[in-house]
């Protein structure tokens, strides 16, 4: 995830507001949480969206996030949520390394943000570090975007506008585009998200954020779950649980511990 590190820290101020609309994947996490309970280990956790959910729903959670500009953001929300405060640790640091109160039982990487450990190496040593975080009766649940509709669109290295929306603090309108280019040996999407905010004198002030992101299959995610000492429980395809079939916008990982009894 290094090349990835410091993406966050100039577009913290606009992800809540450019994620607002972003709540139908939570009724899946409460689901899991309801058959497994916790405690649960977020796994970049960024500004609390799904960390939050589920802490009100009564779970102990453990968001863990390398951007502090992010986890600031996470800390002034829990400020006004003082219920919350007891059930939720954060901690600033990388998963693969950072000192961790598990054994958890579940283990969430939402909305893309495997893919920013952005080389085969480095998913699989993600994936043995949740292995070895994960209770032996737990649950990995890791949120992707089905890899086989990414391959199959035209690249055209086009600016495309992604969305508009008001960043709250300041009331300034900005405007979301993205280029991208995907490499398809490496399986490595470049991206560039930018950022044009109108001031209030009437100027554009331009914020850059490049990524990388490596997209992953349905083939390599089960032999990188093995490899882990994970196995696949289910791939959905949409967050209403439907199974994964061509077409759909997502692959959804549920995976446990391969040694778990009966498996």
């Amino acid at each position: 995830m290094t090349s990835n590190k410091t993406f966050y820290e100039p577009i913290a101020r606009f992800y809540d507001a450019e994620n607002a609309g972003m709540t139908e994947d939570l009724a899946l996490y409460s689901a899991v949480l309801a058959e497994y309970g916790g405690p649960v280990l977020d796994v970049g956790c960024g500004t609390g969206r799904v960390m939050l959910h589920l802490a009100t729903e009564g779970a102990r959670v453990v968001g863990i996030d390398r951007s502090p500009a992010m986890l600031e953001r996470s800390e002034r929300k829990l400020a006004t949520l003082p219920h919350l405060k007891r059930r939720v640790t954060l901690v600033e640091g990388d998963v693969l390394d950072a000192s961790l109160p598990g054994p958890f039982k579940l283990v969430l990487m939402t909305y893309n943000g495997f893919l920013h450990f952005a080389t085969q190496a480095g998913q699989l040593a993600a994936l043995r570090r949740f292995c070895a975080l994960l209770a032996d009766d737990g649950l990995l649940v890791l949120d992707l975007p089905n890899a086989g509709e990414s391959f199959a669109a035209q690249d055209d290295s086009a600016l495309v506008l992604e969305r508009t929306f008001t960043e709250p603090e300041s009331g300034h309108l900005v405007m979301q585009q993205s280029v991208s280019a995907l490499d398809r040996v490496t399986q490595q999407l470049h991206i560039t998200w930018v950022y044009d905010e109108l001031l209030d004198d009437g100027t554009v002030q331009r914020t850059l954020a490049p990524l990388v992101l490596r997209y992953i299959l349905p083939g390599e995610m089960d032999l990188m779950l093995a490899a882990a000492g994970l196995r696949r429980v289910e791939y959905y395809g949409e967050y209403e649980q439907s199974p994964l079939v061509d077409g759909c916008s997502r692959m959804i990982v549920l995976a446990e511990k391969a040694g778990k009894a009966g498996s």
